[in-house]
């Protein structure tokens, strides 16, 4: 398989996902954040696909901060989709637009681990700001549904390995510098939460469990990627910590349908975990796998003695409940493999 036709799958994938009640997006205009980044641009795809086959005509608005990085994920077919248009807009600034929001998706936030140690202000600014003034538009424009994308690092720090469900809350130290990025998380879903309960909008957050797939640069710097390419490689994977943190994945055409599932079924003011109960496993767990199934047992994984654990979550466990996303329908499939494959197989082709 090569990238074209492992995206195509994931297409139908998505199209095809029953509990997703599409007609309600019928003659809708959707904004969507951070559609440059890798669940937004599944995210856009899919809904592309799906617009084409179900005859839905809506319209997408993607907030981009550069039409340039559009040019760079997007192929020109997809951009000359007339259900898509694409537009720079400044996060940090009211946002006003003469059109209709029917749907806002928030998305747009960094990803980076070194980025929330070295531009940690930067990160708090993008993410409370964006917020209120896309809940401001949702107000504005009275919007029928407000999702904004969280992560599961907003729990902190777990200590036991039970299903985690969305009202078990761990320990951040709003001092550690790192901590800027579940800090956020955490004000940005009270946020949607104050505004759903005050101005009577049915707006949600969704946790998502660390997301990969096809889509993943070959040079991507987090660790999923990283053991991908030594395995690649035939090298030796390093970790900087000991690998001891354990929580779930998700794939990315399963983190579009979770997101469609909760903007469409939530329940205003709820949050809601995303993860796959399948590809819980540690680090170390993680890249002995690499090493041993995709590396051939030809490599191994070795552990750095003095590494900068600064860019790091503390240790923790995530295993996150998805029973309450499970009522509206939403499931995971397939395991930790699975995920490697398929965004080994893109990854491959982009080399």
């Amino acid at each position: 398989m090569n990238r074209e036709s492992v995206m195509r799958e994931d297409m139908e994938y998505i199209c095809s996902a029953e509990y997703i009640p599409w007609e309600k997006l019928k003659n809708k205009t959707i904004v969507i954040t951070g559609g440059t980044g890798l669940i937004g641009s599944t995210l856009i795809r899919g809904l592309i696909c799906a617009n084409a086959e179900k005859n839905l005509d809506f319209k997408i608005i993607s907030l981009v901060r550069s039409l340039e990085r559009v040019g760079e994920v997007f192929t020109d077919e997809e951009i000359a989709e007339e259900c898509v248009e694409f537009r720079v807009c400044d996060l940090n600034s009211p946002i006003s637009m003469d059109e209709k929001a029917d749907f806002i998706i928030h998305g747009a936030s960094p990803t980076a681990s070194a980025f929330f140690a070295s531009h940690p202000v930067e990160t708090i600014k993008t993410g409370l700001n964006g917020t209120l003034n896309l809940l401001d538009l949702a107000v504005q424009k009275n919007s029928e549904a407000f999702l904004f994308l969280s992560s599961m690092e907003m729990y902190g720090k777990i200590e036991t390995e039970e299903p985690l469900t969305e009202d078990k809350l761990g320990y951040i130290d709003p001092i550690v510098i790192r901590n800027c990025y579940p800090e956020t998380k955490r004000m940005c879903e009270a946020l949607a939460a104050s505004y759903s309960a005050e101005y009577n909008i049915r707006a949600m957050s969704l946790r998502l469990a660390q997301t990969f797939g096809p889509g993943v640069l070959y040079n991507d710097k987090r660790v999923f990627a990283m053991m991908a390419r030594c395995a690649m490689r035939s090298e030796d994977i390093l970790l900087q910590t000991k690998g001891q943190s354990r929580h779930s994945y998700l794939y990315t055409a399963q983190a579009v349908t979770a997101i469609l599932c909760v903007l469409l079924n939530g329940t205003g003011g709820k949050s809601y975990n995303a993860a796959n109960p399948e590809t819980y496993c540690s680090i170390a767990e993680m890249g002995e796998m690499v090493a041993e199934k995709i590396g051939g047992g030809k490599i191994k994984v070795n552990f750095a003695e003095n590494g900068d654990v600064s860019k790091y979550p503390d240790t923790s466990y995530l295993n996150l409940s998805i029973e309450a996303i499970g009522k509206l329908g939403w499931r995971p499939i397939g395991d930790l493999m699975y995920l490697y494959d398929r965004m080994i197989c893109a990854m491959d082709s982009e080399e």
